[in-house]
């Protein structure tokens, strides 16, 4: 697992996601750690590695 760190964009706290590297084109639903609003991610990965990463609130 990769974990990469970013920011919700609802409520701007410093979160961690865990990435699987096996999956080379990813788009799901996970919630923010703190404030626990839906985000959705989506992501890009290229030999292991993170090549792109998007992290959108959701609205609801």
């Amino acid at each position: 697992m990769l974990e990469h760190f970013t920011n919700c964009p609802f409520c701007n706290a410093d979160i961690s996601v865990l990435i699987d590297p096996s999956v080379p084109q990813q788009n799901y639903i996970e919630d923010c750690e703190v404030c626990c609003r839906p985000l959705e991610i989506n992501l890009t990965i290229e030999n292991g590695e993170l090549m792109s990463f998007d992290i959108q609130a959701l609205e609801q």
